[in-house]
């Protein structure tokens, strides 16, 4: 019975990771969390100024970096009302306290889509705040430096793009400290990744722990139940819960 209970933890142990494996593995579509490692500052951008830029220039406070393509026809508006929607929700001063940068990651998209899609965005929800809500554009290569960096996955699909959705918490050093998901923010969320981002502290985030039970959905461009994961993760719980009870239960005495 003894070789059925160190072979039931070893096979926990193989499984639990393998589960593990499942889920850092680079994706095709998603982000990789790079919690605590610094962005590559001198990478150059267009802002809609159509001035030529470093992010090492431009951070210089906390900072919530967004990712989208200016003619996107799905979660990049949404995630830009979203990040409006908690600007004005928060305690916190735009532009004072912290900034956003938001970061094409089409290399069709000029300074002046830019330009225009900042007016929306800022006449909507910022207005009068407009230097604290940067909106930068760049080449190919750059883009593909910052997203690595960040890691951001996305996948070119004929003009479009499938991505994920995320914005990205930046100390003023370039340190990335905290990634939030969705396309809607909770204030609090928001505030604490600012305050964290300020004291150059990394924290992880409970989504990405509900990724675990959750998998990408390039068509439909969402996180969707993986309910494989969760009956896996399931059963590796309850054969442990056995092999602990197993191990602890007082055995009986043989009476003759």
């Amino acid at each position: 019975m003894k070789k059925i209970v160190v072979f039931s933890i070893l096979f926990l142990f193989v499984a639990f990771g393998k589960a593990n494996a499942q889920v850092d593995q680079s994706p095709e579509i998603g982000v990789i969390e790079h919690l605590g490692e610094k962005l590559p500052l001198d990478l150059k951008f267009v802002n809609e100024k159509f001035e030529t830029v470093t992010l090492r220039q431009l951070i210089d406070k906390p900072t919530i970096m967004s990712f989208v393509y200016f003619d996107c026809p799905g979660l990049c508006s949404p995630l830009l009302e979203g990040v409006g929607d908690v600007i004005q929700k928060t305690d916190l001063e735009l532009g004072k306290d912290y900034q956003v940068i938001t970061i094409s990651f089409n290399f069709r998209d000029t300074p002046e889509k830019a330009k225009d899609k900042k007016k929306k965005f800022i006449e909507r929800y910022a207005k009068g705040k407009g230097n604290g809500w940067i909106f930068l554009t760049t080449d190919s290569t750059t883009i593909f430096k910052i997203t690595d960096a960040v890691g951001y996955k996305t996948k070119a699909v004929g003009l479009d793009f499938v991505h994920p959705s995320a914005i990205v918490a930046v100390s003023p050093s370039g340190l990335i400290t905290r990634y939030l998901y969705g396309i809607t923010f909770l204030p609090i969320d928001f505030k604490m990744s600012i305050l964290e981002a300020g004291k150059e502290q990394p924290r992880p985030t409970i989504q990405k722990v509900l990724l675990m039970c959750y998998t990408y959905d390039p068509q439909g461009q969402r996180y969707s139940l993986d309910v494989l994961k969760i009956a896996g993760l399931l059963m590796i719980f309850f054969i442990l819960v056995f092999v602990i009870v197993y191990l602890i239960k007082p055995k009986k005495k043989i009476q003759n």
